[in-house]
Parts: structure tokens; C-alpha cells; sequence
């Protein structure tokens, strides 16, 4: 039976309550009315019951425009630049920017209003101001030197609430700084098992993907990404691995599959698919703003997918707790500290054994821990099929520091300054968390960049949208060469010019009190994978016809600007970035391949 407390009923319940109100309101004034002879009659009445509705709505929205041109004359500022569309409340530019995240490249439509608003500007659709930045010096503010005026917000946090409950990407103040505590200690620990997991999962992936390309097949390496994260997080997390890598990896579109998964296998895949699925119901929640519930009337989207979720999860938890409890009624004191062979939860136990407090916390770090890496990876990937010379000299680095076939170490990994500068300049054109929002709590100003201008004046409880990914391209801020894929920008004299002297032009982990913690997890498990596979394999290429033709990149973006106009795969956003139908490679064999043995 479908339960009645669904999003959109709830928001359309508020909108009734009201409007009910205004009615009783309206319907008391004019009996007060009739009461001094004054009699209007009903067709009278509901006539201008209808038109003061939107008249109190115009009203209300100009005073608000009024207000805050006052509170920022007060301030010495000025309103930030608005974007004017050709309908009512920017309709029009909602519905096109809806467009753009479902179909087109990332950034389309805000390039536009960038050349012609400046790098700050304010879309206000629906009359809501949404202020827009892609300016260093203005992301600092908001993520640093005035951290605490910017919140997640009420409106964030109840979007994202079915799925990472208060957990530490969904939560602020007090209960942000408590998931903060509780998790920060494990992840500042060295943690050689951290390698091992890597190692298993590896050797798994490889295999499978030696078993696809011997068979004739190219292979999504986005999707075994995905699988290799979420089963390398789930041990990590855990102690107890989704194995989801078993399953088997997908066929091309145009090859239908020999079977179908069965046993462990089925409930790995249906773990990863509904784990994928809650994700996508988020993203979907944030484009559509305050008005996502009414997309929902009938259910909550993430909640069928969450129960299988939750089937995973909580005997897990459930035997941590209990393990906990019978621990501490023993005669020995257990250990505060994370030890090396401690899972995470191992870890949060020993803080809390509150199931909803532990679920919130899992279920944000296994996000955090799954897409951030395997998005790096597969765009990663993507860099090293289209630039063979940057793979060859990449290839020779880990041979010679690592050997064909020796695992990695971490002083391996911190020598190889290559890699790392490959890694970077990956998270540099394709930064996981693309666009980030928080909200305004106090009104406040930020610097114009023109030191000639007055300041943009930023009104209390606003939504401010920030975007690295076109931070990181912004030509002034890189150099010429911007949107070109080259490491080496992180190794020679660039180095020097552009990041060292303005450090906030480059944020793939974010920044400030809430920059990421699995920072250097996520660097050392991208770097261990890609070292496995190119001890593995000696090239690589695209193979665009096995992914669906609808999920290519249409011909129209080839006269765009920009690094659209050769981009070969589509990138897209849900809460993180990806590759719209995969990315599917073929690969040659490091054993098979004459000059790479002879490296």
C-alpha cells in the first residue's frame, strides 16, 4: 500500500495550509466588511479572490527587490548580475539549463551567461536568487576564510535526507563537526591493509578485463571502476566485500549476455544497481530545486532502492554493535584507537553504537569512497587512450620505479611525480564534484573583481553555486593552454605561475574545515590501480561503437568551442561526473607487445 507521506503530498499539503489560510483570511475581511453594509457579491468576491493572489505575489517580490537594493547600499555594495530571461521568473532559463544537465556537455548555458555577466552572476529562477561563481577569490570566502556563513541549508539537506540521513556530507554545525570527529582519526592512520584490499581487487578487475578483450570484447572500464570501488569501500567499510566484480562485466549494446547473473553474483549486481539508482534520484532531486517533491507525489524515488540498501548494511552494522557490547562487558579494555586491521565501522563502534548515527556516516563515506575514485579512474583512462605518448611515458615511470610485476608501495606511489601530475591534471579537467551548493546564513559582500566596483552584495539565506570544473579551464587562471590535457603543467614553469602564487584555482577535494578526508585514500587507491593496469597492458583505444549510439557525443558539438568540439565521449553530472554510456576500450596485452617488453 502506498504510504501517504510521500514527498510531493507533503509539500502540496504546506502549499494547502497555506493557501487555506489566505482564503480564511480573505473570506474574514470581507464578512467584516458586510458588517459596516458593504455587500459584494460571490462572483464579485472570487474575482478578486483570484487576482489577489499573483497581485500579493508581485507585491511580495518587488518589496524583496526593493529590500535588498537598500541592504546592499547600506553595505556599500551592489546586487550581483542577474540573468534576464524572456519569461516570467526565468522560466525559460530554468527549462533550458534542465536541458543542458540532461543532454549537453557540463557548463552549457552558464559559459553564456559567464561572457556576458562575468564570472559571478545570479540566475534567480522563480524569483529565488541563486548567485553563481566561478572566481577564486569568492569560492575561498565560501569555503575558508568565512566558512561559517555557509551552510549546506535546510533545502539541501532535506533533498539528500532518505538516502545520507545527518551524515557528515548532509549535516552542519554541531552535528557536521561530530561526524567530523568521529571519522577524521581513521582516515589520519597509515594503513598497509588499505594496499592489501587494493591488491585483491585489482588482481579481480584485471582478470576480468583480460577475460572480455581475449574474448574479442572491449571492455566499459567505467563500470568496473564502479565495481572496483564499491567492493574495495565495502571491505574497507566493512571487513565484508559486495563482491560485485563477480558478477561479470557488461556485453557491448549490440551482444546480448550468454546469462544472466545468479546466487552472489544476482545480489551483488542488484546491491550495486540500487546503490547507483538512490545516487541518480538525488541528482535528479537537485536540478529540479525547491520543487522536487511535486516529481514525486506517488513515492519516494530513493526508497525501493534503499531497502535493498539497507539489506546490506544493517546485519552488518548489527553484528558490529553486538560485537561491541559483548567487548565492552569483558574483562579487557578495548583499544580507543584505530588499529591497522580495523574496518571503519570497527572503528565508529567504539564511539557509538546509535544504528542511526552509524548508518548515516557508512552510507556517506561508501558514496564518497565508490564515485569519487572510480570517476577519476575512468576519465582517467579516457586521457590515456587518446594520449598514447602521455600512457608510453606514464608506462615508463612504473616500470621503472615499480617493475612489471611488483606491487606498489606508498613510497613508490610518493615518488612517482608523474603520476601524480597525470592524476592531477585528470581531476583538473574532469573534477569529481563538478558543481558544489551551499546557502548564505548572515547577508554579507564578496570583493569585486574589478577593484573599481563596489562589492556583490550576497543576501541572507541564498543558495551560492560554485563551480570547479569551470574554475579549473578559465584560460586567465591556467594559461592559454587551459583546456588541453597536460601533465606536465604541474611539473614545469606553470607550476610556478598559475597554482603555486592562487592555490583556490585548483579544488578537486574541495577545501577549508570541510576538505575531504579520504583525500589521500582516493590519490593512493587511483594510483595503485592505474600502475596494475599498465604494468598489465601497453596501449589503448577508444571503442565507441560498443556503447549504445544514443550515448556518443552528438556531431553538433564538433563546431562548439572549447574542448567540447573534441571531447569523445559524452561527459555528464548526477551527483558526481561520469561518462554518459560508459567508456569502452580495447587494450593490448604488456606480454604480447614487443616494445613493452623490451622496457
Amino acid at each position: 500500500m502506498q504510504r501517504l507521506t510521500t514527498p510531493g503530498v507533503l509539500l502540496l499539503g504546506r502549499c494547502f495550509l497555506v493557501f487555506s489560510c489566505f482564503i480564511l483570511l480573505f473570506t474574514s475581511v470581507f464578512r467584516f466588511a458586510s458588517k459596516f453594509g458593504i455587500i459584494i457579491p460571490k462572483w464579485l468576491f472570487f474575482i478578486l479572490l483570484g487576482c489577489s493572489i499573483p497581485f500579493i505575489f508581485f507585491i511580495r517580490i518587488k518589496l524583496g527587490e526593493i529590500s535588498a537594493r537598500r541592504a546592499a547600499a547600506s553595505m556599500g555594495a551592489r546586487l550581483v548580475p542577474c540573468v534576464q530571461g524572456k519569461r516570467v521568473g526565468n522560466i525559460d532559463v530554468m527549462l533550458k539549463l534542465f536541458e543542458y544537465f540532461k543532454t549537453g556537455y557540463p557548463g552549457d548555458g552558464v559559459d553564456d551567461f559567464i561572457s556576458t555577466l562575468g564570472n559571478t552572476f545570479n540566475t534567480r529562477m522563480l524569483f529565488e536568487d541563486d548567485i553563481m561563481t566561478v572566481e577564486p577569490k569568492h569560492i575561498k570566502i565560501i569555503l575558508a576564510t568565512d566558512f561559517d556563513n555557509y551552510i549546506k541549508g535546510d533545502t539541501f539537506k532535506a533533498t539528500m535526507f532518505s538516502v545520507l540521513g545527518s551524515g557528515i556530507f548532509n549535516s552542519d554545525g554541531g552535528m557536521w563537526k561530530f561526524h567530523r570527529s568521529m571519522t577524521r582519526p581513521f582516515f589520519n592512520h597509515d594503513r598497509i591493509s588499505h594496499f592489501n584490499i587494493f591488491d585483491r581487487h585489482a588482481d579481480e578487475a584485471i582478470t576480468q578485463m583480460k577475460l572480455r578483450l581475449r574474448g574479442g570484447f572491449a571492455v566499459d572500464v567505467q563500470d568496473l571502476f564502479f565495481r572496483f570501488t564499491l567492493d574495495s569501500a565495502t571491505e574497507f567499510l566493512f571487513g565484508y566485500c559486495v563482491d560485485t566484480i563477480s558478477a561479470g562485466l557488461p556485453y557491448p549494446h549490440d551482444v546480448i549476455p550468454p546469462e544472466a547473473p545468479t546466487g552472489k553474483a544476482k545480489t551483488a549486481e542488484d546491491f550495486a544497481y540500487a546503490f547507483a539508482q538512490v545516487q541518480y534520484a538525488l541528482s535528479s532531486r537537485l536540478t529540479k530545486g525547491q520543487m522536487w517533491p511535486l516529481f514525486e507525489l506517488f513515492g519516494d524515488k530513493t526508497e525501493k532502492h534503499m531497502k535493498v540498501v539497507n539489506a546490506f548494511i544493517q546485519p552488518i552494522m548489527e553484528e558490529a554493535i553486538e560485537k561491541r557490547r559483548l567487548a565492552s562487558q569483558s574483562l579487557e579494555e578495548p583499544l580507543k584507537g584505530a588499529s591497522d586491521d580495523d574496518t571503519l565501522i570497527d572503528h565508529l563502534v567504539r564511539l557509538t553504537t546509535d544504528p542511526v548515527v552509524l548508518q548515516d556516516e557508512v552510507l556517506n563515506i561508501l558514496t564518497a569512497a565508490r564515485d569519487t575514485t572510480a570517476s577519476t579512474l575512468t576519465f582517467a583512462i579516457y586521457f590515456l587512450a587518446t594520449h598514447p605518448h602521455i600512457l608510453t611515458r606514464l608506462r615508463e615511470e612504473i616500470l621503472t620505479k615499480v617493475g612489471r610485476t611488483n606491487r606498489p608501495t606508498y613510497d613508490d606511489i610518493r615518488e612517482m611525480k608523474y603520476l601524480r601530475a597525470f592524476i592531477n591534471e585528470t581531476l583538473r579537467l574532469f573534477p569529481v564534484l563538478p558543481f558544489n551548493v551551499r546557502e548564505s546564513v548572515n547577508a554579507t559582500t564578496w570583493p569585486s573583481p574589478n577593484p573599481d566596483e563596489k562589492p556583490f552584495y550576497i543576501p541572507a539565506k541564498t543558495n551560492v553555486t560554485y563551480s570547479v570544473f569551470l574554475m579549473h579551464r578559465r584560460k586567465d587562471l591556467w594559461g592559454p593552454d587551459a583546456e588541453e590535457f597536460d601533465p606536465d603543467r604541474f611539473l614545469d614553469e606553470r607550476l610556478q605561475k598559475y597554482l603555486t602564487p592562487n592555490p583556490f584555482i585548483f579544488l578537486p577535494f574541495n577545501a577549508g574545515p570541510r576538505i575531504c578526508l579520504g583525500q589521500q585514500f582516493a590519490y593512493n587507491e587511483i594510483s595503485f590501480l592505474l600502475i596494475r593496469i599498465l604494468q598489465n597492458f601497453s596501449s589503448m583505444t577508444l571503442a565507441p561503437e560498443a556503447q549504445a549510439p544514443d550515448t556518443r557525443p552528438p556531431k553538433s558539438w564538433a563546431s562548439a568551442k572549447g574542448r567540447k568540439a573534441i571531447e569523445e565521449v559524452c561527459p555528464r553530472v548526477y551527483l558526481l561526473m561520469y561518462a554518459h554510456g560508459g567508456l569502452w576500450v580495447k587494450m593490448t596485452e604488456a606480454e604480447n607487445d614487443v616494445d613493452a617488453a623490451q622496457l
